[in-house]
């Protein structure tokens, strides 16, 4: 997290949102910062001891996540766990998010207008890139998330609640894709012919996972690169960020969600599909950052099951996008006509590229 805050007025009250907070020290500014595109987040600037300090304040879309006192009490849980694991190791107090607690001991601070807010300690020299520019760079995000498996593998009972239910559940998914073509609401069945065929003919697919027998674990369910804090001199992955979903699920899911994110050159809804392709290149660092810390926890049926959670991950989210495309656009945001139907081709070449290169990265991840 680097940079300043621009001087821009905030949407919200910002300064009396802080105030509800455990801090010391006066109130300087605040401005809108990072790139996500859920939840409100401001930079926050206080005068502690003469010096300035800065943390981290987010509004929790509450629009998205149904239940933000659950999904804060995952987060709490989970934080203070790692926080205990990662005491003894070098620079620990930026190798995990640390939580301010609201004046009245809650992790979070409910606003008179129903918004729910969190504050984090801010981590100084380091940053998220939006976009893998080096197979170093995928290295280091794929061992940052397999560590934080890691940390998570022992986190005591009791289960963690699903904030967002069916969230990686392939099977319901393709139901609802089948649903969407023998609907047809939208009238744009007869546009997407050739990807309604390639998905129905890969229905065999969705329930692999599920019926592997793999066992249930702490997952974060967001494995993109901006989701991971590169240190500014080192360009370690020293920090795994954007802990909403964080819930019980299959470690693949997170192993298969960052080879969809991170493998190919070409946009999410690049229409120049002879840009989309599996790097192997890329996919050998993730394999190897990946195994470097999560090999000692994961099982042999997990292992087995890597290269193919990289495409049914892949596969899923262009089912999702061609349910929505049918559907009329309802859920993800659209700026051009067709642009799900685009971002569901890119995934579905993405899926073909793997498929050819499949022997090749299994036997990578055999030897790894």
């Amino acid at each position: 997290m680097s940079g300043h805050p621009e001087p821009v007025k905030p949407r919200h009250d910002v300064r009396s949102v802080a105030r509800q907070f455990q801090l010391y020290g006066e109130f300087i500014s605040a401005g809108p910062y990072g790139s996500g595109h859920i939840n409100d987040t401001y930079c926050a600037v206080f005068s502690q001891g003469g010096a300035p300090v800065r943390y981290i304040l987010q509004r929790i879309n509450h629009n998205v996540f149904k239940t933000p006192e659950a999904l804060m009490e995952n987060v709490q849980r989970v934080t203070t766990h790692i926080s205990y694991k990662v005491a003894d190791e070098p620079d620990y107090s930026r190798r995990g998010l640390t939580l301010i607690p609201a004046r009245d001991g809650r992790a979070w601070y409910c606003d008179p207008d129903g918004n729910y807010w969190r504050m984090y300690v801010f981590i100084e020299n380091a940053r998220t890139y939006d976009t893998v520019e080096s197979p170093q760079q995928a290295f280091q995000a794929a061992k940052a998330f397999g560590h934080f498996q890691k940390l998570l593998a022992d986190l005591p009972a009791p289960r963690l609640y699903d904030t967002v239910p069916d969230f990686h559940h392939t099977p319901t998914r393709f139901a609802k894709l089948e649903a969407a073509i023998a609907a047809d609401s939208a009238n744009r069945a007869r546009l997407a012919r050739p990807e309604i065929e390639f998905a129905l003919n890969r229905k065999a697919m969705t329930g692999v996972l599920l019926a592997a027998g793999l066992p249930e674990r702490v997952t974060h369910n967001d494995t993109k690169l901006n989701n991971v804090m590169l240190d500014d001199q080192t360009g370690e992955g020293i920090c795994v960020i954007d802990l909403d979903t964080v819930m019980p699920g299959l470690v693949l899911y997170d192993f298969g969600d960052i080879v969809r994110t991170s493998t190919s050159p070409a946009k999410e809804d690049e229409r120049d599909l002879s840009k989309v392709s599996m790097q192997f290149s890329m996919f050998e660092a993730l394999a190897r950052g990946y195994l470097s810390t999560a090999a000692e926890f994961l099982t042999k049926a997990e292992r087995q099951q890597l290269v193919f959670s990289g495409k049914l991950i892949t596969f899923e989210i262009g089912v999702r996008f061609l349910t929505d495309f049918l559907e009329g656009d309802t859920y993800f945001k659209v700026h051009r006509e067709g642009h799900n139907l685009d971002r569901c081709r890119t995934q579905f070449k993405l899926v073909e590229s793997i498929e050819r290169q499949e022997d090749q990265m299994t036997s990578l991840v055999e030897k790894a």
